[in-house]
């Protein structure tokens, strides 16, 4: 049986939220880097580890941008925090946050003869853990922006706290006001 980063097991994960049980990929791997095997079919980003997403999510700001290796040890280090912080397994904790942090309800605009009406929408699956990977690692790239704090522990304190809901937390005060637009767009 491989174990991520040869520590978290991903057989015990349970991924509470229904919606996004098929987006979120638990296969086994020892390190999470498919070499982009999945990047010529539109939708076979599900097929990829959630990790190796939120890896490929870190690399986004130019500092990171294509170091992987560095992108990797941050996660890595970020997954030992977590542990030590709350005693479980940190895949658990991420699956709970991808799961709290993705907007249920956005906003598109409809044109009617010359004025945009915005409607709100139900989101996509795919799209809320995109969303969500998205708002963790922007909130973990904000904090550790000219910080003495490590970009390891902002990962951490960011996937802790949108697991707990904490508005307070920039993914979930994101989806907040998300979903605050679409309800005053109904």
């Amino acid at each position: 049986m491989y174990k991520l980063f040869s520590k978290w097991d991903l057989s015990e994960v349970e991924i509470v939220d229904s919606g996004i049980k098929r987006y979120v990929n638990l296969e086994p791997v020892i390190i999470p880097h498919s070499n982009g095997k999945h990047a010529r079919q539109q939708f076979n980003k599900s097929d990829i580890s959630i990790v190796e997403r939120l890896v490929n999510n870190m690399m986004r700001t130019q500092d990171n941008t294509g170091k992987k290796q560095v992108a990797l040890r941050i996660v890595d280090d970020a997954f030992d925090i977590i542990n030590n912080k709350t005693q479980k397994n940190p895949v658990q904790v991420l699956v709970d946050a991808i799961g709290y942090a993705g907007p249920r309800e956005e906003v598109v605009r409809l044109k009617y003869g010359g004025i945009s009406v915005p409607k709100a929408v139900d989101t996509a699956p795919q799209r809320r853990v995109d969303t969500a990977l998205r708002y963790i690692t922007m909130g973990a790239n904000q904090a550790s922006f000219k910080s003495k704090k490590s970009a390891a522990s902002c990962l951490a304190a960011e996937i802790i706290a949108a697991s707990n809901r904490d508005a307070k937390c920039f993914s979930i005060n994101k989806k907040d006001g998300k979903e605050r637009v679409a309800k005053a767009a109904r």
